[in-house]
């Protein structure tokens, strides 16, 4: 970017506000660089890198390529007001839909409406496991490490736990393969100004000290927080990939939501804009109301955020390094193994009669095979459960 042609900050906040409201999967790529691209903000050389480096550490992709465009763009108040404005649509959508949710549980309606929900969200996460397992699984030492992993999840091993082993496993065992994909080039070594260090000092500080004051509550809501900073320290690749840590943390360990509250808690998350590790905030509206939520919501996706900041700092000067993405491929290959079980946890406590397995392969095909989106899927099916509903048949 010429320095002669700084972007304001308000308009980096409000691009990345229009781009949060219809932010979908990985179409928000497609909106993202014409955006950067077509403004003169980066090159396509400063995208295509950043594009590769959010992906060599944990946090959910998009998210972490807002902050990496909004760092290159003004620094540190940059990457937050794009970060923010990134967020906060999708955030105030769930905030609503939670109040909404909780407010209303006592309607036999909406319990009737939710369970074709929670189906269809089972058909939906089918689908996520063959796309990642056909990305992810490449050789029998991936395959290995998912089956571990999976075995790992059924004896109830401690599921921040498992990632973490795999991520070593990778280094020490995968052998990256060159495919040709896009690197990051040794850039040349440059200074770091001064201003920066200690803005990302200050970040990091910040973070830290929400953590150890979370630690300090002893309350579900400082318990869940500070959970939460732990699975957004691990959260590899795809947002549904932490799904299965956050659904045996939440559910299985602490029981601060229900089976059925995290499954619909899952949906709602699907339905709103922005990434899908967002439904923390409704798990955190659940605890805590609205302070709740911007605490979860905080949480999950403050530690990418630090790393974010730190590693468009540090790659632009080392390049990329064939270990890391070897440690990569192991976690990734973990999180397929993850899924499975979850996803056998998740239909065999949701699914009940034919009509529930009818709309969950409805869901599966037309993600799979009609390539629709989410929202689409949750419309076409919602419409469809409510005749079954006014019918009698549910």
């Amino acid at each position: 970017m010429n320095e002669q042609n700084i972007v304001p900050l308000r308009t980096i906040f409000f691009a990345f506000l229009k781009v949060g409201m219809t932010a979908y999967g990985m179409a928000i790529l497609q909106k993202l660089r014409p955006l950067v691209i077509n403004q003169g903000w980066l090159t396509e050389s400063e995208v295509n890198e950043g594009l590769a480096m959010v992906q060599l550490y944990p946090g959910p992709i998009m998210m972490d390529f807002t902050a990496y465009v909004g760092y290159k763009l003004r620094g540190v108040p940059g990457a937050i007001l794009a970060s923010v404005g990134f967020l906060l649509p999708g955030f105030t959508l769930i905030v609503l839909l939670s109040a909404a949710y909780f407010a209303g549980g006592d309607f036999p309606w909406l319990k009737s409406l939710f369970l074709g929900v929670e189906a269809m969200v089972v058909g939906i996460l089918a689908n996520v496991i063959l796309d990642l397992g056909a990305k992810t699984i490449k050789g029998r030492v991936e395959g290995i490490i998912a089956v571990a992993a999976f075995i790992a999840m059924l004896f109830k091993v401690n599921a921040i736990i498992i990632p973490l082993v795999a991520l070593v496993v990778g280094a020490l065992v995968i052998s990256p393969k060159d495919k040709g994909g896009t690197k990051i080039p040794l850039q040349p070594v440059l200074p770091i100004s001064t201003r920066r260090l200690i803005a990302i000092a200050a970040v990091s500080a910040t973070v830290l000290t929400a953590a150890f004051l979370s630690w300090k509550l002893h309350t579900d809501i400082g318990n869940l927080t500070l959970s939460l900073f732990k699975i957004g320290s691990i959260a590899f690749g795809s947002g549904m990939g932490i799904i299965s840590i956050m659904q045996t943390e939440v559910v299985q360990i602490h029981n601060w939501v229900s089976q059925r509250e995290f499954m619909d808690g899952l949906a709602i998350g699907q339905i709103a804009p922005g990434p899908i590790l967002i439904t923390a905030t409704f798990i955190g509206y659940k605890l805590g109301g609205v302070i709740g939520a911007v605490m979860a919501t905080f949480a999950i996706f403050s530690p990418s955020f630090v790393m974010t900041l730190a590693f468009t700092e540090v790659m632009g000067r080392t390049g990329r390094r064939k270990w890391v993405q070897s440690a990569l491929a192991g976690v990734l290959a973990a999180f397929v193994g993850l899924l499975i079980a979850t996803f056998l946890s998740l239909s065999g406590s949701t699914l009940h009669g034919p009509q529930m397995y009818a709309l969950a392969a409805g869901a599966f095909v037309a993600t799979r095979y009609f390539i629709l989106g989410d929202v689409a899927v949750y419309a076409i099916g919602l419409a469809v459960w409510s005749v079954l509903m006014l019918a009698g048949l549910v």
